[in-house]
């Protein structure tokens, strides 16, 4: 087992699931609520990166996190050091990659919470913020829960997009998907295999997360 790699592997995760779900809370609610000219332009491009393969996404964030990039040159003029071959690089694509996984669940929680609990509760007397504190996230915790979960373990996985942006620096890019295929390239089955049922357990562990809330708000509802 890489334990370097896995360290950074679970930063990157824990880090990315941190910011992530907020901005999933707010946009996932915007989404959900909201009637405008665009919205389907907007969630798809939320959902773009489902669907585009990672290595192109990844080689487009290469190209603007590079120094003559507006990006890439923002931001070495803000802090002195690039983006590509970062360990704020790959946190930064990953923030990008996993937009889909963060907001899509929690708008959809959001849509299935009745208009007239909000109108209630504005008659009487709850400010919007009091009404998406006290009323609205209670029944959306679910979809929160799945959001996070979801995140968290897509960032565990990802290889194309860290690989590209991030290359393989040892305790600063070097993820666990990215240790599994150099121990595959040096023909280290056995190492491979060991760090690919760890994030194969992990994987079935989130997506039978993800189903049984499903299933229970299903039984809920029922």
């Amino acid at each position: 087992m890489d334990w370097t790699a896995l360290g950074v592997s679970l930063r990157l995760a824990a880090l990315t699931s941190l910011l992530l779900v907020p901005l999933g809370i707010w946009c996932g609610r915007w989404l959900a609520t909201a009637r405008f000219c665009g919205k389907g332009v907007c969630e798809a491009l939320i959902a773009l990166p489902l669907v585009l393969p990672p290595t192109v996404l990844g080689f487009y964030l290469l190209q603007q996190f590079g120094r003559d990039a507006p990006l890439g040159s923002a931001w070495a003029a803000l802090t002195g050091s690039g983006l590509n071959f970062t360990f704020t690089g790959i946190l930064l694509a990953s923030l990008i990659a996993n937009l889909p996984f963060a907001i899509q669940p929690i708008q959809r929680a959001f849509e299935h919470v009745p208009v007239h609990l909000r109108e209630a509760a504005w008659c009487s007397g709850l400010s919007p913020w009091q009404t998406l504190w006290r009323i609205e996230l209670p029944l959306v915790w679910p979809g929160i829960l799945s959001a996070t979960a979801l995140t968290f373990a897509h960032t565990l996985g990802e290889f194309g997009v860290i690989l590209l942006v991030g290359g393989a620096i040892d305790g600063e890019t070097r993820t666990l998907s990215i240790a599994i295929y150099d121990r595959v390239q040096a023909f280290d089955e056995q190492g491979a295999a060991t760090m690919s049922a760890l994030l194969l357990a992990i994987s079935l562990a989130t997506l039978g997360l993800v189903y049984g809330l499903a299933g229970r708000r299903r039984w809920a509802r029922g």
